[in-house]
């Protein structure tokens, strides 16, 4: 990297995460002056341009990519329209040792007088726990489930190529047309329609005053700048800052200019989960990077730097404060912009360019926490690229991540989108799938799986709190098969994500309702040709999402009780209760035979694996196909972030040995340590569930350095991942670090400060994580071979 680069990846890396309370009272002063003067839609179109108009401009020593979400870097606004942070939140915030956001007395000051009066009784947050039933809220008090729109908006969104052909221009002219057409006495839809175009126009406006008061800012920089070189960088920023967004991009610089206005308009406007992504990336920037190349007017050199400034950019800008479950359920920084990489064209060629190498050689320099990368390796991909990524993946920073296009590409195809829409897809946050520019997938929460397998063998007790929280399915000490442990496992899981689905409906209604986001709308097809927002039917396709974790740790448990109660008859179902009852205190010798006697998933075990595809299959038979508030219906995916971690603190100890606290498995991973014959057999295990089923399935591999030292580990490297993949495998990921580095980061986190490691879909500095998700990452199985 360049020496800009390195200075601005030091500012970066050195930034303080801190709150911001400038967006609040702006909007606070909004609501108080003009609340019922507009229909919603128009009313948060002009908060959005109220905001656009009077917050704070950052542009930074250096920087070629400019705009901030907040007043500098890493300063992250809060949201009170959907949560309201109290002053006690706030002082938690400003205190805990791990995601810690710092704020200033005077802040919470202004925040307890101007802020927090207003809101009182106003928040999605108060409208969602003032209406859930008694039922649910067992459940989530429980971890049964978790939550996602509690205090976020639903997110989860990726763009298409769209933004780099048309400038809002375009787009507002796109409105007006959408306007005339609209048909007062036919359609009875028409009034809300016009609302929410207008409101879209405004949106357009606020992108547009956003971006010139950058370019103003910069012009007035370059009066007084005395190096002549910055001085015309300054006045370059102001040319690109007075075209994008309003008119499409015409070359390399303004088209990644382009994307970050987008992406910080969406940002600003709310907070929605996984940030927002660009897709696919390199291949929208491909076609000015080749100009600019062939005209003379750009070099690599400079599209490295261009691309590199971006990255930084990206890096910072901190995920919005969590507390609670939340903050519980997802303790990190990162905020999950996702760059896909490589992949496959709409056509169906092949992905891969110039540009997609240059982004490898970027992650590999860097080494920040954002943006999160992953690389799409189809069975057209050159094996060039793939070892370009396997180099990257070696270097242990837990980037990138790596997908299967040829798989799901399938899974799109069966949820109902078309060739073209599907090929144009991919993953957005960690490894969720959707149509990219033309889809709302909408993630509302996790189902802790191995939980639902623990309160069906306490009979609808919770045993952690001895708290009533579910339905009665009979007493497990009185079964006499296997098949009536499954078939009271299968009618819990029914009931509690009934419970779940009832309310994240209710919630997709109040965001509909409250909180449309009128800028995204502008960017996913079909909105504005429909006249309706990207919360509220406006895209062509709309998935609700329920993230299912612990496969592994419930399909063991499941295998414990098969083989030694019901097949073998080596101990009762008493003996068996009685010891995860007592934590195994006392029955350490009956715990290690579990652990050493029984069949586990992730080893190609035909009995057991075969035991995790029905527990799979019925996840999905249960989850996918229902219907959701906009015609559309729930999927499955697999994922667990750092879910796994909290629903191992709020369970017992399990049949699979598993101590009380300690982390389920994660994603479709083995339990940890479970996974005794390599990662080929692990891969083998997990071919067998049919993964076109769900929007994502996560697999979590961790090897020594050691193991890809030569050139030819490299190769094994990209053949275990093809031979993956050619058994439908739709993602997997890699920690390349020894478990001696993890523990001497624990004794002497000083000296391991830009430690990476990959946790359960994204990646994470070791020492911004808690012990329960340090100790998590230790005691995942250490490949040694393959």
């Amino acid at each position: 990297m360049n020496e800009r680069v390195k200075k601005l990846r030091k500012q970066s890396f050195e930034a303080e995460p801190s709150l911001s309370i400038e967006r609040a009272l702006i909007e606070t002063n909004f609501y108080r002056e003009n609340y019922g003067k507009y229909p919603i839609p128009v009313l948060r179109a002009l908060n959005f341009l109220e905001i656009c108009k009077k917050k704070t401009i950052y542009i930074g020593n250096d920087e070629l990519i400019v705009g901030e979400r907040g007043p500098k870097p890493k300063a992250v606004p809060t949201f009170p329209e959907l949560t309201c942070h109290s002053v006690e939140d706030l002082h938690v915030l400003n205190t805990r040792d791990l995601q810690r956001y710092t704020i200033s007395q005077e802040d919470i000051d202004t925040y307890e007088r101007e802020v927090i009066p207003y809101w009182r009784g106003r928040t999605q947050r108060e409208r969602i726990f003032g209406h859930v039933p008694k039922e649910w809220s067992l459940l989530y008090e429980a971890g049964l489930f978790t939550e996602f729109m509690e205090q976020r908006a639903p997110g989860h969104t990726a763009l298409d190529g769209k933004i780099y052909k048309n400038g809002l221009l375009d787009l507002k002219e796109r409105i007006a047309g959408e306007l005339e057409k609209l048909d007062f006495i036919n359609d009875v839809e028409a009034t809300d329609k016009q609302e929410e175009l207008m409101a879209m126009s405004i949106s357009c406006d606020a992108a547009i005053v956003f971006a010139e008061r950058h370019a103003d800012m910069a012009d007035e920089m370059a009066l007084t700048e005395k190096d002549p070189k910055r001085a015309a960088e300054l006045r370059k920023i102001a040319e690109v800052c007075r075209w994008v967004p309003a008119h499409a991009p015409r070359n390399f610089w303004e088209a990644i200019q382009m994307y970050w206005f987008v992406h910080l308009g969406t940002i600003t406007e709310l907070n929605g989960w996984d940030a927002m992504n660009p897709g696919h990336f390199d291949q929208h920037l491909y076609p000015f990077y080749e100009k600019g190349i062939e005209n003379g007017e750009l070099t690599r050199d400079e599209a490295k730097e261009l691309l590199s400034c971006f990255w930084v950019k990206v890096n910072n800008h901190t995920a919005p404060p969590k507390v609670g479950i939340t903050a519980k359920e997802s303790g990190t920084y990162n905020d999950f912009t996702n760059i896909n990489i490589g992949g496959v064209k709409a056509d169906g060629s092949d992905g891969v360019n110039e540009v997609s190498y240059i982004m490898l050689e970027i992650i590999e320099e860097l080494h920040i926490l954002q943006p999160g990368s992953s690389i799409h390796i189809s069975s057209r991909t050159p094996d060039k690229f793939l070892r370009a990524g396997c180099k990257v993946i070696r270097q242990g920073h837990g980037y990138p991540s790596v997908f299967n296009p040829d798989v799901y590409i399938q899974e799109l195809l069966r949820q109902g989108k078309s060739l073209q829409d599907a090929r144009e897809g991919g993953c957005s946050g960690c490894i969720e799938v959707g149509a990219f520019g033309k889809e709302a997938y909408l993630l509302t929460g996790y189902l802790n799986v191995p939980k639902i397998l623990e309160v069906t063998l306490n009979n609808g007790y919770d045993p952690v709190t001895g708290k009533l929280v579910s339905i009665q399915t009979g007493d497990p000490r009185e079964f006499k098969t296997f098949e009536e442990v499954y078939q009271a496992f299968l009618t819990q899981l029914r009931y509690i994500v009934d419970q779940k689905m009832k309310v994240s409906n209710y919630i997709d209604c109040m965001f509909a309702k409250y909180a449309p986001a009128t800028f995204l709308s502008l960017f996913v097809d079909d909105c504005i040709a429909r006249g309706k927002d990207y919360y509220n039917c406006g895209p062509r396709y709309n998935t609700t999402y329920i993230q299912c974790t612990g496969l592994g740790t419930t399909t063991d448990s499941l295998s414990v009780l098969r083989t030694h109660v019901f097949e073998n008859k080596t101990f009762s179902m008493d003996t068996i209760l009685d010891a995860v009852a007592r934590d195994f205190e006392g029955e350490e010798k009956l715990r290690q035979f579990i652990l050493n006697k029984t069949p586990f998933f992730g080893n190609d075990t035909k009995e057991v694996d075969e035991l995790a595809v029905r527990i799979y299959d019925d996840l999905v038979d249960t989850i996918d196909g229902k219907p959701n508030t906009k015609g559309e219906t729930f999927r499955l995916n697999m994922l667990s972030t750092t879910c796994h971690v909290y629903f191992g603190k709020v369970m017992g100890a399990t049949p699979n040995g598993r101590l009380a606290g300690r982390s389920i498995s994660d994603g479709t991973s083995p339990s940890h340590g479970s996974d005794t014959h390599g990662p080929s057999a692990v891969i083998k295990s997990l071919s067998k569930l049919d993964q076109i089923k769900s929007g994502g399935t996560l697999l979590n591999l961790r090897f020594l350095p050691s193991l890809l030292k030569r050139e030819e580990d490299i190769s094994k490297l990209a053949h275990l991942i093809r031979t993956y993949f050619s058994l439908g495998g739709h993602h997997v990921q890699f920690n390349i670090v020894d478990t001696e580095t993890l523990y001497a980061a624990q004794q002497c986190p000083e000296d391991y400060k830009d430690l990476l490691v990959r946790m359960a879909g994204y990646s994470d500095y070791f020492n911004d994580m808690n012990a329960d998700l340090q100790n998590e990452v230790i005691s995942r199985t250490e490949n040694e071979s393959f």
